[in-house]
């Protein structure tokens, strides 16, 4: 009895326990199912408010792209216009000294790409934020004070140069000039005329140099010439003790002369910048042999008249061809510089001079002296406007000879000059140049003095 009771007993727990575990499972799909349910609308609300979402957001990214890629534009035509602005400035930020064809280190590439990202950046809306000190931009050498008639540095290819400048001489020379023949050495039958001479000559000239290559150019110059002429002599043995004066002036285009120089070497360690150039001078001035000579007949061994031209020539009257070669020697902070050259002139055959009356006198054959020249000097900047120049110049010209002989009182002559030189920068592209010689030999001008404003294009 007792073990069935135990039996039954176990069933009954055995079936309560299931009941209860029925009824909890039934409990709990009941909820579930009552939810599933309740969220089955508001979940495909969710799925189409994030479809709405993921959209907008598409097409944002869309904008941002479109904007970026307008960014990388302006910042590519920024840099094109930064490269267009820069290439004139390295040009221009040449060593005075420095004939063209050498590299010249550029130290404004920093701050220029500083300025470019800033200006692309303020146009993305960014807010340009400095870090640090922009690096100094390289100071421009100053131009180098010219006072020789040959420049030492080339035009860059593709520019021009015009140079207006005015050229002031005077020279006074005392002389005696006999007038005559001579019987015995010592003893002189005829007159004796001593002068005194006094020139003034102004020359405004116009000067054009264009670049051909960075190692070459061209020049034509053309001068326009001013002279006053005063002459005063006093002629012994008349019984006279009164001096007269005799003026000539003249003025007109002189001789325009053409040029073209080419740089043969570039400086190394010990090795200066070597510089050819080749000159020629026309003969468009006023001729001395057409102008009017104070005679009636014949100048030579005649007393009748001066002897003198009554209107000043302003031109040589003979064709003249000039090698030359230039140096320059650059050495921190001063410049050294000189040339040689060698004039050719060519001489006239049969030629005439007018006197008094319509006659002309024949004088033959005529053939100038020719012509060695030797220069150099120093140049100094001062700051970075202006720079100083001092230099010498030495030329030696030859006798003249008529008719294959040379003519009787014709000798060689010396002429020197020291020349001093003062530059300064006006603009970029303007400078101002004056130069002041002094001669130091008798037949050399007394006083030469040059303004010259070369403006470059």
């Amino acid at each position: 009895m007792e073990t069935s009771h135990r039996r039954r007993w176990r069933l009954l727990v055995l079936c309560a326990s299931l009941a209860c575990a029925g009824m909890a499972a039934q409990a709990q799909q009941g909820p579930q199912s009552r939810n599933a349910g309740r969220n089955a609308v508001p979940t495909a609300k969710r799925v189409d408010v994030l479809q709405q979402q993921v959209e907008a957001q598409g097409q944002q990214i869309e904008q941002l792209r479109s904007q970026l890629a307008e960014q990388a534009e302006r910042y590519k035509q920024l840099q094109d216009r930064l490269g267009a602005q820069e290439q004139p400035r390295q040009e221009a930020r040449k060593p005075a000294v420095r004939p063209p064809g050498t590299p010249v280190p550029d130290g404004s590439g920093t701050a220029a790409s500083a300025a470019v990202a800033a200006e692309a950046g303020a146009q993305a809306g960014e807010r340009p934020v400095q870090v640090g000190v922009a690096p100094a931009e390289e100071a421009k050498a100053p131009p180098m004070a010219q006072i020789f008639d040959e420049p030492s540095i080339l035009t860059p290819a593709g520019h021009y140069v015009l140079e207006p400048s005015l050229q002031y001489n005077y020279s006074s020379n005392d002389r005696v000039a006999l007038v005559g023949y001579t019987v015995i050495p010592a003893v002189l039958i005829g007159l004796i005329d001593v002068r005194e001479v006094k020139r003034n000559t102004f020359i405004p000239t116009i000067t054009g140099r264009w670049g051909i290559t960075n190692k070459a150019e061209l020049e034509l110059k053309v001068p326009y010439v001013i002279r006053d002429d005063q002459t005063v002599s006093r002629e012994v043995f008349t019984g006279t003790a009164l001096d007269n004066v005799f003026s000539t002036r003249g003025n007109g285009i002189g001789d325009v002369e053409l040029a073209m120089r080419y740089q043969l070497f570039s400086a190394k360690e010990n090795w200066p910048y070597l510089v050819g150039g080749l000159r020629f001078k026309t003969r468009t001035g006023t001729d001395p042999f057409e102008v009017i000579t104070d005679c009636v007949t014949r100048c030579l061994g005649n007393t009748t008249g001066t002897g003198l031209p009554l209107e000043a020539a302003t031109g040589s009257g003979f064709y003249s061809l000039q090698p030359s070669l230039t140096w320059l020697f650059p050495t921190d902070p001063a410049v050294f510089f000189g040339g040689l050259s060698y004039t050719y002139n060519f001489g006239r055959d049969n030629i005439s001079r007018q006197v008094l009356n319509g006659q002309r006198e024949e004088l033959g054959d005529i053939k100038p002296g020719d012509v060695w020249g030797f220069n150099f000097g120093m140049g100094l900047s001062i700051n970075e406007k202006s720079s100083f120049s001092v230099g010498v110049e030495l030329y030696s010209v030859g006798p003249t000879e008529q008719n294959g002989q040379t003519v009787r009182g014709s000798v060689r002559t010396q002429l020197a000059s020291l020349l001093l030189g003062y530059s300064y920068r006006l603009t970029d592209r303007t400078n101002v140049n004056v130069s002041v010689g002094a001669g130091l030999t008798r037949d050399t001008p007394d006083l030469s003095l040059t303004v010259r404003v070369p403006m470059s294009f």
